[in-house]
């Protein structure tokens, strides 16, 4: 094969080389040095070298799963070097070429394990030399969390563990919910609390993590180091324990590590995206013994809550968001905290950086991909509904005779966007009002019309609710 040399230590020495396998000699010398014998060995030794094509060097994988590792796990760190090396590098492209050395026996990937597993195997070394558990992250704090209805048991079950942990009743602690509604928020929180006297030792990872270092510790012959070190922390929490459903083996070894914290005093938390009971899959003694602790649900956000958390994420930012597209947004993004936040963020952000304030024109701009409409019809039944939430009246004074103000004005503002967003005739949209007269339909329509004209504030309204129902 021209142009291509193993990254191997039977490659031919600098000096009989050619100058770009000369540079590939010290790159290869200078990662295995870095790395370790055992992880160079095992998965860097596959990497061939290519030709340099328009200052990208070309280095070839036998097969896609050890490209896409390689990739997320030592690109970086490939490119720095042989930046260092060479100057007509100016990066690396990873790719498959077919024919090359197969991945090692250690490693089936034609096998029926799932790809979390085969990761998991992949990440020998490197679980190895990393620390017992991740960083917590300062910013979720009990002070950063909004507390509502859908979340203030869970809150206050997480502070009570925070103040009074292994309290009876509250061991393990069980948090679940939905993605994105802050479950691991609350986790960090009791983390970073706890650690504040610093005589508290706290071990987080996800359920990937713990089964990625449990199979290290197999394959290093480390298991008993690494039950010890699991086993000799105050507080170990578990992030995704859903992720465990199916990995026998890995709940095998949680489940004694679970029994050996709460027997010791330890406390034990724990966060999956369904209640102990719900988790098919898990092995039966293991859900009865998370259940038999404290189980809060995270349930999902109500609009007010929304609100809420929008409200206090741009009062922290200091850019002046205006209410209505903090309502727009709450209206649209209903079920992800994370991407409503992350939505909020990337109009900050593009204030800052054009220069231009935040409105409701902007929101849906910049936001297009995150709120791009949905492909279908908009009934009135749905208009009603969302008019009735946003003015606050019962559904059923849509088709009712009451005439007062704060129902009648709603009222036309349905009958208004019904005529603008569906295809029903003046008569079939009064026949969904109360079998109301089609001049009575027109005479709504054309008086909020005006009055959209005379109010700014109120033709924010109609417009806001329009918006929302496109989208």
């Amino acid at each position: 094969m021209e142009n291509a040399q193993y990254l191997d230590a039977s490659a031919s020495a600098p000096g009989s080389a050619s100058p770009l396998e000369a540079s590939w000699h010290k790159v290869r010398e200078k990662l295995k040095g870095e790395v370790g014998e055992v992880e160079y060995r095992t998965w860097l030794r596959q990497i061939v070298l290519g030709p340099i094509e328009d200052g990208e060097l070309i280095l070839y994988l036998p097969t896609r799963f050890l490209r896409d590792w390689v990739r997320s796990q030592y690109e970086e760190r490939l490119q720095t070097l042989w930046r260092t090396e060479r100057t007509d590098v100016q990066g690396i492209e990873l790719q498959v070429k077919r024919g090359l050395p197969e991945v090692p026996p250690s490693v089936d990937t034609e096998s029926d394990s799932t790809v979390e597993e085969v990761t998991a195997q992949v990440a020998v070394s490197h679980e190895v030399r990393s620390d017992l558990a991740v960083p917590l992250d300062p910013r979720f704090s009990f002070d950063s969390f909004v507390v509502g209805k859908p979340n203030e048991f869970a809150y206050a079950c997480a502070r009570r563990v925070a103040e009074k942990p292994s309290s009876p009743g509250f061991n393990p602690l069980f948090l679940y919910g939905g993605v994105g509604l802050g479950k691991t928020h609350l986790m960090h929180a009791i983390g970073s609390e706890l650690t504040k006297t610093g005589n508290v030792s706290v071990a987080y990872m996800s359920a990937e993590k713990f089964m990625y270092r449990f199979i290290a510790a197999i394959r290093s012959q480390s298991t008993m180091e690494f039950k010890e070190q699991l086993r000799s922390v105050d507080v170990l929490m578990i992030d995704d324990l859903q992720f465990l459903i199916g990995k026998d083996n890995t709940q095998e070894e949680f489940f004694h590590t679970f029994n050996a914290l709460v027997d010791a005093g330890r406390q034990i938390i724990v966060s999956a995206d369904k209640s102990p009971s719900d988790l098919s899959g898990l092995e039966d003694r293991l859900r009865t013994r998370l259940g038999c602790g404290m189980v809060a649900d995270i349930h999902a956000t109500t609009f007010e809550l929304r609100i809420s958390i929008l409200e206090a994420k741009a009062k922290a930012s200091g850019t002046h968001v205006p209410s209505k597209v903090l309502e727009y947004l709450a209206h649209k993004i209903t079920t992800n905290v994370r991407e409503l936040e992350g939505a909020l963020n990337r109009l900050i952000a593009h204030a800052d950086l054009v220069g231009r304030p935040v409105t409701l024109d902007t929101t849906q701009d910049v936001l297009k991909d995150m709120l791009k409409a949905h492909d279908r019809r908009v009934t009135i039944e749905e208009i009603q509904r969302k008019v009735a939430e946003h003015w606050n009246i019962r559904l059923t004074d849509m088709s009712s005779a009451r005439r007062a103000r704060a129902v009648a004005r709603p009222r036309q503002v349905a009958m208004f966007l019904a005529k603008q967003l569906t295809s029903r005739s003046l008569p079939e949209i009064g026949r969904k009002f109360g079998n109301r007269d089609h001049t009575t339909v027109m005479h709504a329509v054309n008086r909020v019309a005006e009055l959209m004209e005379q109010d700014t504030s109120f033709a924010e309204d109609v417009e806001l609710m329009r918006r929302m129902l496109e989208g």
